[in-house]
């Protein structure tokens, strides 16, 4: 999960060296968190979080094929 979601922010941000991604795993649920420069937080969470929503989708279909949940953290 943690490389899917490290995949897509690199590809959507200017800066891909600056994407940070860190994942907490649990019993059930992963949360992960992800950070990228601050100018390209605009660009990860998009217009009315459109972009952070289908990112989140992408990563629940995922992570649904595994049976277990994760939840994506966009880090300011």
């Amino acid at each position: 999960m943690k490389e899917l979601v490290k995949y897509i922010a690199q590809a959507l941000v200017d800066v891909p060296d600056k994407v940070e991604v860190k994942e907490t795993i649990g019993e059930q649920t992963s949360v992960i968190e992800l950070r990228v420069a601050k100018e390209d937080l605009g660009k990860v969470i998009g217009k009315q979080g459109k972009t952070a929503q289908a990112i989140r989708m992408i990563l629940s279909a995922a992570s649904a094929k595994m049976h277990k949940r994760a939840v994506l953290e966009i880090i300011e």
